[in-house]
């Protein structure tokens, strides 16, 4: 324990050797874990090219399956690709990591989870029927060039990197240049800050491309999750009334390790903000709109171990899995009937 010479604050030192574990995480790796998708690694941190080359392969080898695409450019012209289940018109699900690029746990579990619904899909009923009634867009790098900037200069930037023509400071926060309560409480006006939200609403690349392709296809996206660290809590809008949902989702995590999960409205049980994510897509009709904030709650922070990401991914999973998805599956069967229904009674009516 580390004591300062205020007599009236107390800092403990959580990890001696801050480079060594940074250097952990970004050593050398054998290539051939890179390159096929039987032999990549999915418990190891990896590189955006790295993953942009998975999506590539699990596109190939999975086409049935997985399609690819690219819904924009980055500020530095970097495409934003995105994985989805099928072409079919189904209700769909949005998930999208690493919209702050130091929260490496974040992409690690969107590639978890598209391996986990690949793998899974002969043996798991569950899993099969999801997949096959509910449609996802997975988007494993939202930040493309942050995370790349996170692995070759600064492994705890958090922002964008568009430039600023005032000042020096480069980058906004993804997560509060949305179209919601835009630089409120909880936000930045200054470009140095890291909660910077941007010279205007969705004056990020990739916050537009993102909203854009939400407003699209906004009938069809009926739940919305959004992948963060750290903290461990499950957050959603204010006037959410959806709760228990999300209790479904933290006792479904609780069942895997033990691991408790807070879950509330964010502006309550994590801190005040404006301009998120998530905020905008329930303003935007979607019903289900949920952030994740994984492990842990600060011993090793945004530096997670490797050691560490299958079981975060693990009970992540079950989460996702058994509450959120279910939840939109119950509302493409609601759909569904009130469908039948409706054809039902226009058949009616053409009897008489």
């Amino acid at each position: 324990m580390c004591v300062s010479n205020s007599p009236a604050s107390i800092h403990r030192v959580f990890i001696t050797n801050l480079q060594k574990e940074i250097e952990k995480q970004t050593g050398y790796r054998s290539p051939r874990r890179r390159r096929s998708e039987s032999q990549y690694d999915y418990e190891v941190y990896h590189s955006l090219e790295e993953i942009q080359s998975w999506m590539f392969e699990m596109n190939r080898t999975h086409s049935k399956l997985v399609d690819m695409f690219s819904i924009g450019k980055s500020y530095e012209g970097r495409p934003l690709y995105v994985l989805q289940r099928s072409r079919a018109q189904k209700k769909a699900v949005w998930i999208d990591c690493g919209v702050h690029a130091r929260e490496w746990i974040g992409p690690a579990f969107c590639q978890w989870f598209v391996k986990e619904a690949i793998s899974s899909y002969q043996y798991d009923s569950v899993m099969r029927r999801l997949l096959n009634q509910v449609n996802f867009y997975i988007m494993p790098v939202f930040n493309v060039d942050g995370y790349h900037f996170s692995w070759t200069t600064d492994r705890f930037w958090r922002k964008t990197r568009s430039k600023n023509h005032k000042f020096h400071c480069r980058g906004v926060d993804a997560n509060r240049n949305w179209k919601v309560k835009w630089c409120d409480e909880g936000a930045s006006s200054h470009p140095c800050d890291d909660t910077y939200c941007g010279p205007f609403p969705e004056s990020e690349p990739e916050v537009k491309a993102v909203a854009k392709f939400l407003r699209k296809h906004k009938k069809r996206v009926k739940a919305y999750i959004s992948i963060h660290a750290y903290a461990q809590m499950l957050l959603y809008p204010y006037s959410y009334k959806y709760e228990s949902a999300a209790n479904n989702a933290v006792t479904a995590l609780y069942s895997a390790y033990g691991v408790r999960y807070r879950y509330g409205p964010a502006s309550t049980t994590l801190y005040v903000s404006s301009g998120s994510s998530i905020d905008w897509a329930y303003r935007n009709g979607i019903q289900y709109a949920f952030a994740f904030e994984l492990r842990d709650t600060g011993y090793f922070g945004f530096l997670l171990p490797e050691s560490l990401i299958s079981p975060t991914c693990t009970e992540t999973m079950r989460a996702v899995k058994r509450s959120v998805f279910m939840q939109a599956l119950v509302m493409t069967q609601q759909h569904f009937l009130k469908e039948t229904f409706e054809i039902l009674m226009s058949c009616k009516n053409m009897l008489y």
